[in-house]
């Protein structure tokens, strides 16, 4: 299986408008971040999508991928589901509904954003989406199993994903006991970390990942979910402790 970084950035995006710092004016492509999302693709080639925020459209003409085949969401924050009208010419294009995989909540907050998609008489060219509301358990789609990871985002809980031996979790401030055994010992965990300093009400900073990283021990640890904050990638990247790394727009990792 392979995974793609399609952004590595927070809700802003990396140039911030209007911000004149080093990381935001930088021209290595790697400083330039846009919003969280992943691309993972199966064994069988097929394209499972983790959040769909508004850059949607630009990351998929970017990285020349065609295809998605289902979409797992992470929570309903805009920079993670916004980008769901963007996916109209794929589902013109396969004449098929998206299956979009959720909890219960989040697919609430879509069908309030998007209505039109679930309309009983739908405008022809609006979207169609099959909402499947899962929940904190192992399940099988694509000939592929998904275990979903719990972790808490401020007062909400958001599901991290888990395939084989990889983790993608993003957004989380918190992850419980129970969930960690989940996370122990892995090949590859990701994980969201908005900045160096500063305790953040909602997510990771550098040192809550450096903790996680030596207690749950896995082989390599990749940052994402990045703001301004953390610094310049060509720089930082060298300073982390061995086996953690900044992620960035385009990385591929097979595993």
């Amino acid at each position: 299986m392979k995974l793609k970084f399609l952004g590595t950035g927070t809700s802003q995006g990396v140039p911030v408008i209007g911000c004149t710092c080093e990381v935001c004016t930088s021209e290595n492509p790697k400083d330039n971040r846009l919003r969280s999302s992943v691309m993972v693709t199966t064994e069988e080639n097929k394209k499972i999508l983790i959040d769909c925020g508004p850059d949607f459209r630009q990351q998929m003409l970017t990285n020349h991928e065609h295809t998605v085949d289902i979409a797992l969401i992470t929570h309903e924050h805009n920079d993670h589901v916004i980008g769901l009208d963007d996916m109209r010419p794929l589902i013109f294009k396969s004449g098929k509904d998206v299956p979009l995989y959720c909890y219960s909540r989040v697919a609430h907050e879509i069908k309030n954003r998007f209505p039109y998609a679930f309309a009983d008489v739908r405008y022809p060219g609006a979207p169609a989406f099959e909402l499947h509301e899962i929940e904190n358990k192992p399940f099988q789609v694509l000939d592929t199993e998904i275990t979903p990871v719990e972790v808490i985002h401020y007062k909400i809980t958001v599901f991290g994903y888990k395939f084989k031996n990889l983790a993608y979790i993003t957004d989380a401030g918190f992850i419980s006991e129970t969930e960690k055994e989940k996370l122990k010992n892995l090949d590859v965990l990701i994980l969201n970390c908005i900045r160096k300093f500063d305790p953040h009400p909602a997510h990771f900073i550098l040192p809550d990942v450096i903790k996680l990283f030596d207690e749950l021990k896995p082989k390599k640890l990749f940052l994402t979910h990045i703001s301004h904050h953390l610094g310049l990638h060509n720089i930082e990247d060298k300073q982390l402790p061995p086996g953690i790394h900044l992620a960035y727009d385009g990385l591929e990792l097979n595993f």
